[in-house]
């Protein structure tokens, strides 16, 4: 396997604050790969993902990651006084690509998750789950490497979530695009990933491969062992 990102003792440490966020991170992230990190609030996975993003640049350490990364925020943040079609083509806007290239790069993202026949409505029209879906097809528009996303479906109820891993695994299946979320659920994080790096205080402890067949079921024995495998981590066991 080709590895796309590449942490390597990788330390972010707010000095005004007097906070070290994470410290000697080391790991990596494949190509084509979805990758999960989990942990407790204030572990650092967030602050992992914006690093990955170039949001923040690392205190100590080096990070290889490619230039073209695009990512999904929890609240979707969409603008509200532009339209679905708008706010997925605005990046591309902006960049001066070719009406026609802005145009078939909005339809393609937007057929990719169900939302063509929404193009022409505004925010506060659609669902929760449709909003995220329009969040993931923005981030899809620019044609990114890499797609970053922070508990995109924690606002979420419990069945527009499961629609929603659906139609992100599709996502994934049809692109070929590494994906590196964050989640607080750890189920989430078993059903949809490959890989899941472990967090606790600033530091990844274990990374657990997830080595079960798609479509996954949370019942089954070998879902169970690595969620109690996980919660033993986290629980310091």
């Amino acid at each position: 396997m080709t590895k796309i990102i590449d942490f390597k003792s990788v330390s972010r440490i707010y000095k005004a604050a007097k906070v070290t966020a994470i410290a000697d991170v080391n790991f990596e992230v494949n190509e084509g790969e979805f990758f999960c990190l989990v942990g407790p609030s204030g572990c650092g996975k967030s602050t992992i993902l914006r690093l990955i993003g170039g949001i923040e640049e690392p205190s100590l350490g080096t990070i290889e990651k490619p230039n073209e990364v695009s990512m999904v925020f929890q609240s979707g943040a969409l603008l509200p006084w532009m339209t679905v079609e708008e706010n997925v083509s605005l990046v591309n806007k902006v960049k001066n690509l070719s009406s026609l290239k802005i145009e078939e790069q909005t339809t393609k993202c937007l057929r990719m998750v169900d939302l063509e026949a929404f193009r022409f409505r505004y925010p506060r029209e659609l669902s929760g789950g449709q909003r995220q879906r329009v969040g993931i097809a923005r981030a899809l528009a620019v044609e990114p490497k890499v797609l970053l996303l922070d508990e995109p479906f924690s606002a979420l109820d419990p069945v527009t979530t499961d629609e929603m891993h659906t139609y992100l695994l599709k996502v994934w299946q049809e692109t070929g695009k590494t994906i590196v979320m964050v989640s607080h659920s750890i189920e989430e994080a078993i059903f949809l990933s490959d890989r899941i790096a472990v967090m606790k205080q600033g530091s990844v402890k274990e990374i657990i491969e997830v080595d079960l067949k798609r479509p996954r079921r949370e019942e089954s024995k070998e879902f169970l062992r690595l969620l109690d495998k996980i919660k033993l981590i986290l629980e310091g066991i």
